[in-house]
C-alpha cells in the first residue's frame, strides 16, 4: 500500500509540474542562425521567393497567395505542410514586416499553434548571415504546457531548414 501511495504521489507531482508549465511559460522562444557565402541581395531575394521554398523546406506541399500586397507587408498565404505522420496541415502565413535586404517577419497560424519567425539579414566580409528569432504559442493550454519541453526539437527543425537553404543557394 505504501508503494502505491508513493507512486501516486510521484504521478500527482509530475502532473502538477506539467500543468503549471503553462502558467510560467506563455511562449517558447529560440534563435537559429546560418551564414551563407553569397551577397545579401541574392540571399534575400531567393529566401523570399515562394516558388522556391520547397527546395529547402521539404514538408511544404503547396503555397498559394490569398492576398499578396506589392510591398509584401500584410500579404497572406495559404501553406499546406505534411507532418511526420503524413497528414496535411493547412497554415496561414502572414508577412508582418518586410524590409528588403534587412528583415522579414512571418506569422504562421494553425489550430495547434501561433508561430512568429523574425528573420534578420546582415552582410559582413562577403557573407550573409540570417538570424531567425522564433516564438511559438500553443493553440490550447495543454500545448502551451507541452511546447517548452519540445523547444530543442522545434529549434533543430528550424536550423535544419536554414541549413537546407544554405546548401540550396550555395549550390546555385
Amino acid at each position: 500500500m505504501k508503494r502505491i501511495k508513493i507512486i501516486l504521489g510521484v504521478i500527482a507531482a509530475l502532473t502538477i509540474v506539467f500543468f503549471s508549465t503553462g502558467l510560467f511559460f506563455k511562449e517558447t522562444a529560440y534563435t537559429t542562425q546560418i551564414t551563407v557565402n553569397k551577397p545579401i541581395d541574392e540571399v534575400f531575394s531567393l529566401f523570399n521567393d515562394t516558388s522556391k521554398i520547397k527546395n529547402w523546406i521539404p514538408d511544404v506541399q503547396s503555397i498559394e497567395a490569398i492576398d499578396e500586397k506589392p510591398e509584401k507587408t500584410g500579404s497572406t498565404y495559404k501553406m499546406v505542410v505534411k507532418n511526420n505522420n503524413g497528414e496535411e496541415i493547412a497554415l496561414e502565413e502572414k508577412v508582418i514586416a518586410f524590409v528588403p535586404n534587412e528583415k522579414v517577419t512571418l506569422r504562421f497560424k494553425s489550430p495547434t499553434m501561433l508561430k512568429t519567425d523574425d528573420y534578420v539579414f546582415s552582410f559582413t566580409d562577403g557573407n550573409t548571415t540570417i538570424q531567425n528569432n522564433s516564438r511559438c504559442i500553443g493553440g490550447s493550454y495543454i500545448l502551451s504546457c507541452l511546447f517548452p519541453y519540445f523547444k530543442g526539437k522545434l529549434q533543430s527543425i528550424d536550423q535544419e531548414y536554414l541549413n537546407n537553404f544554405k546548401a540550396f543557394i550555395e549550390k546555385n
